[in-house]
Order: structure tokens, then sequence, then C-alpha cells
């Protein structure tokens, strides 16, 4: 599915950030009738239901033209929030020293999911303080990485 959300990213990109937006990051989650395509966006003052309407209009538009989706789906248009989805190298460098929670497609030290602090990134690889012991993940293997919200 990375092959269609980056053809997403690329298609959808110009006309959120033409509306002072960033695309934060795309999910598509496939589930026959009930497949989901979330769409995350940003900005530095944050994000209100306005915003995310906005851009619901505009992304919508342009995928009842582009139809790069062939079945029925439905559009989701969100903030990040707290716990915020982590897409790439760049997201996982900005949070460096914060607690994240991830996903893995293959284990790493007999385990596919870690929670630990981000130490540092280096090229597609990142390195997480997991209990202590500093663990390097390949960024392809993360199926899903979230920062751990603190309140």
């Amino acid at each position: 599915m990375a092959t269609l959300e980056t053809r997403l990213a690329e298609m959808l990109t110009p006309a959120v950030e033409a509306l002072g937006y960033e695309v934060w990051g795309i999910e598509y989650v496939q589930a026959g009738k009930h497949s989901i395509l979330r769409v995350y966006i940003d900005s530095e003052k944050g994000i209100t239901v306005d915003d995310c309407a906005e851009s619901s209009r505009q992304i919508s538009a342009i995928l009842d033209v582009e139809d790069p989706i062939s079945h029925e789906f439905t559009l989701e248009v969100s903030s990040p929030g707290l716990d915020r989805p982590l897409f790439n190298a760049a997201q996982y460098a900005r949070y460096v020293g914060e607690d994240v929670k991830v996903q893995l497609t293959m284990p790493v030290e007999g385990s596919r999911n870690l929670k630990g602090v981000i130490d540092k990134v280096e090229g597609q690889m990142l390195t997480i303080k997991v209990d202590g012991k500093m663990l390097v993940v390949a960024l392809d293997n993360i199926r899903k990485g979230n920062i751990i919200a603190k309140f």
C-alpha cells in the first residue's frame, strides 16, 4: 500500500499546502466497503475542525477527479493529535528525546512492539532506548509508530 499512499501524497499535498497546511501523513486501511483513507494535516498554529472540513472538501474534489481508489471508502481528515503517528525519518528526528511506541513487521530482540525513547535517527535507521537498552530499527520495518502523549 505504500505506493498508493505515496501517489496520494503527491496528488494531495499541493492542494493542502495551498490552504496553508502540511500533509503530516496518509494511511489507507483496506477493509472492503469499510475501507478508510486517513489524511493527517498539521500547521504551526494547530488544526481546527474547520481546517479539517476545508481540507476534506479540497481532497474530496481531487479524489473525485483523479479516482485513485477504485472502490468505496470513507475519507477522514484530521490533526495528528497528541499521540501523533510518525511516517518518515524527518518526523522521528523531530521527536528525538520523546517517548514512542512502534509496531514492527519483523521482530527486533524478539519483540514486534517496542516502547521507548527516540535516541537518534541516522538515514533510514532509528535508535530507540528500550528498558535501558539501545535498539536499532530500520524505518522500513516499522508498521506503525506513534508518539506517546504525556499528560
